[in-house]
């Protein structure tokens, strides 16, 4: 196998000619519904650079959205696949186990925030993670509601989607959702209606007024929260807030799910994002980063609260593949050796500077964000107009993509941009993307 370059290299426009063939064969095969941010067709990856059926070299700041955390075909990953696969494909868990399954397990248990004794379960995909950590939940309390947040995002399936909140494309024309799912108020410091500094405090306060008056905690199963919400636009919570929902619902026997799905596996500089304020949740959901690439996500969480479900209460034909939890093995591995905690305090080092340059030199980025490899600028109207700018981020983003940097958005106004680089890239790859997006910021205010 030959390695992708690490550089960027621009033979064709972008898409090139064999990609908008390759396309035209998506537009007939596949669901229109399924949606595709910038069609050119891969070849090969790796070191924060996508390679592309016309030989464009493409800068990655998307990871796949956050799942190769380790690379796109980290060595250690690739030779444990390969491995697997030579041994066996599948035999199903509930079936006949295997020792791979349970070495994941044991990883993620030692893992998660929590010195106390944990157990865990495979599943197949963050939304999958999600609504068994709500069965979990809801099983072991005896109690039918689940509370989350303005902007959060769960996932696709149906209970996933109830638990979200942007409507379009996600929600519409999907319902009706699963019921007894209630939404409070994010503390979200740069649009609290009463400023940043009191955001902590009187979301605090928002929150356990509406499980009051419209859920009861004595009927509150679980709350569910993003640690730093994802597509909802990179919203880091307001510093304390999420420590006094976590002591709450442990004084109301509420249990806490942190939904690391995004956050998790060295991406925010931590293992997992709520151990920025030191928050043991009871239940924690990861997918995305956990195996280079490969399907696979998980419910962590109390001993206690996990062994309540009865025998067969949990499962799924393909929940921890054996190649998946090969990868998996592999990932975690590299993380520990390579430490990618510290690689991606190392990626924050050099996007924020240069983000927050952007910041004061042009009036439209409200505010940067993030943590770790986890970072965010928010577009808005002008410097004293945080009114949301989606139109201006499309057009930036659309001249990311036509210069070769592969660039998300997020956010319920569209007007986040995501930076999210595989943490293989090497420094001078993340500068050059940079660069790039700076000049396509300039250029489209330009316009």
């Amino acid at each position: 196998m030959t390695a992708a370059p690490r550089n960027r290299l621009l033979r064709t426009q972008i898409p090139g000619p064999n990609s908008v063939l390759a396309h035209r064969r998506t537009a007939a095969a596949v669901s229109a519904g399924v949606g595709i941010g910038l069609p050119v067709y891969v070849t090969r990856a790796g070191g924060g650079v996508l390679v592309d059926v016309d030989g464009n070299q493409l800068i990655d700041f998307g990871s796949g959205i956050a799942v190769t955390t380790v690379g796109n075909a980290a060595p250690r990953v690739v030779a444990a696949v390969a491995d697997q696969a030579a041994n066996f494909t599948h035999t199903c868990f509930m079936v006949t186990p295997y020792e791979g399954y349970v070495a994941v397990c044991e990883q993620l248990n030692t893992l998660t925030p929590g010195g106390h004794e944990k157990r865990s379960m495979l599943c197949n995909s963050g939304a999958e993670a999600v609504e068994n950590a709500i069965k979990i939940a809801r099983y072991a309390t005896g109690r039918p509601a689940v509370v989350t947040f303005d902007h959060a995002y769960h996932g696709r399936t149906n209970l996933a989607l109830a638990l979200t909140a942007k409507a379009r494309p996600y929600k519409d024309g999907f319902g009706p959702f699963a019921g007894e799912v209630y939404r409070a108020p994010m503390a979200y410091p740069l649009r609290w209606p009463g400023g940043a500094q009191a955001c902590a405090e009187q979301a605090f306060a928002a929150f356990v007024d509406l499980v009051e008056s419209q859920v009861g905690a004595s009927r509150t199963a679980a709350v569910m929260v993003e640690p730093i919400q994802g597509e909802g636009g990179f919203i880091v919570p307001a510093v304390g807030w999420l420590r006094r929902v976590a002591e709450w619902c442990r004084k109301h026997g509420i249990l806490l799910i942190a939904d690391e799905i995004q956050t998790g596996f060295c991406r925010t500089g931590d293992w997992f994002a709520a151990e920025h304020e030191q928050v043991v949740p009871d239940l924690v959901a990861t997918a995305k980063g956990i195996a280079g690439g490969l399907p696979l996500a998980a419910v962590t969480g109390r001993a206690e609260v996990m062994d309540a479900v009865s025998p067969g209460g949990l499962g799924g034909t393909y929940g921890g593949n054996p190649i998946a939890c090969a990868a998996a093995l592999a990932a975690i591995e590299t993380m520990i050796d390579e430490d990618l905690c510290g690689r991606a305090r190392q990626v924050e080092r050099l996007f924020r500077p240069r983000l927050e340059d952007l910041r004061r030199r042009y009036g439209v980025i409200g505010e940067v964000r993030g943590r770790g490899a986890m970072l965010a600028v928010e577009l808005v109207t002008g410097a004293d107009d945080l009114t949301p700018n989606p139109m201006l981020t499309a057009a930036v983003n659309a001249r990311c993509h036509r210069a070769g940097l592969v660039t998300l958005t997020c956010g319920t106004y569209g007007n986040v941009f995501r930076f999210l680089p595989p943490l293989d890239a090497p420094d001078t790859v993340l500068e050059e993307g940079l660069g790039i997006f700076e000049a396509a910021l300039h250029g489209a205010q330009a316009r």
